[in-house]
């Protein structure tokens, strides 16, 4: 089956299979949050970014194998309500941005600054530092040896724009900054964008709307 990346609450996941990753992508919660499943398929070692909601489908969607860690993307609510629980039941490490750590009611185990690089088994993904949805939002950059780069966004890029800046311009203003400077700029236009919410996009697919985006400040 071809990976589409549009996911329901309650519908099955996504399987993204690449060479060296396979990714799960699976939809919950009241505000259809994404949750991703990272698996190396050299050494079988899993990583869940956001713990969103439902404790009980991702636990499912893990499996017997478990996870090694589990990354938030950042502080707000709709996207660590199952860490708690999925951190008791699994033991994983937890990682999220430093300055959005003491926001999460979880303890963070490893605080994530801009170029970290984070493993799952063999492969490794590289932490970018995004300010302006919240001080200390992430995304998670894994650039496919085999392919062209994936980026899970967390809620700083979507498709049509970047994450929501509550009508605050200098929010906005820091986001797109971000937003440019460290994932338009250094990444071809194929890379596969990846969601905190809804459907995936490519790079390519965003990228001439970006003046529109600055134009109307959101």
């Amino acid at each position: 089956m071809t990976y589409s990346g549009e996911v329901k609450v309650g519908g099955p996941a996504d399987v993204h299979e690449l060479k060296d990753l396979m990714i799960t992508k699976i939809a919950v919660g009241p505000m259809d949050n994404n949750a991703y499943l990272l698996r190396c398929r050299a050494t079988d070692e899993q990583l869940l970014i956001d713990a969103a909601n439902e404790a009980r489908t991702l636990l499912g969607m893990i499996g017997d194998d478990g996870i090694a860690s589990v990354v938030t993307t950042h502080q707000h609510g709709d996207h660590w309500q199952a860490l708690a629980e999925v951190v008791a039941a699994t033991g994983a490490r937890t990682y999220a941005g430093r300055d959005d750590a003491p926001g999460i009611p979880v303890p963070t185990d490893v605080l994530v600054d801009d170029g970290d690089v984070i493993r799952v088994g063999r492969v490794e993904l590289t932490a970018r530092h995004l300010v302006g949805h919240t001080p200390g939002s992430i995304a998670l950059v894994y650039d496919d040896p085999h392919g062209h780069p994936h980026v899970f966004t967390g809620d700083c890029l979507f498709p049509g724009g970047v994450g929501n800046t509550r009508k605050d311009p200098e929010a906005f203003a820091r986001l797109i900054h971000d937003v440019e400077t460290k994932i338009f700029d250094v990444l071809p236009d194929e890379t596969w964008v990846y969601p905190g919410h809804g459907d995936d996009t490519t790079l390519g697919a965003e990228r001439p709307h970006l003046p529109e985006w600055h134009a109307r400040g959101w």
